[in-house]
């Protein structure tokens, strides 16, 4: 059997607060294990994976210029 995390251990590992991991338990984004109702709750490290694939984008490629200065038009310098 895989060893249980508690809120607390799941918070600090993932690196949110204790309200944002409950709110993604009650919208149903990561797994729980709930044993008696309104119990403790405790997570597996199966499902903390599951839910930071679920939270991981693919960054967006940036659109590159072609120089880094913005040139100002209708100004020349003598």
């Amino acid at each position: 059997m895989e060893k249980l995390i508690t809120r607390k251990e799941a918070a600090k590992l993932l690196g949110i607060s204790l309200t944002t991991l409950d709110e993604a338990r009650n919208s149903g984004l990561i797994s729980y294990i709930q044993y008696v109702p309104n119990g403790c709750v405790y997570f597996t490290s199966a499902g903390l994976q599951e839910y930071v694939a679920k939270c991981t984008h693919r960054a967006k490629p940036v659109e590159r210029k072609d120089t880094y200065r913005n040139v100002r038009v209708g100004k020349t310098h003598l």
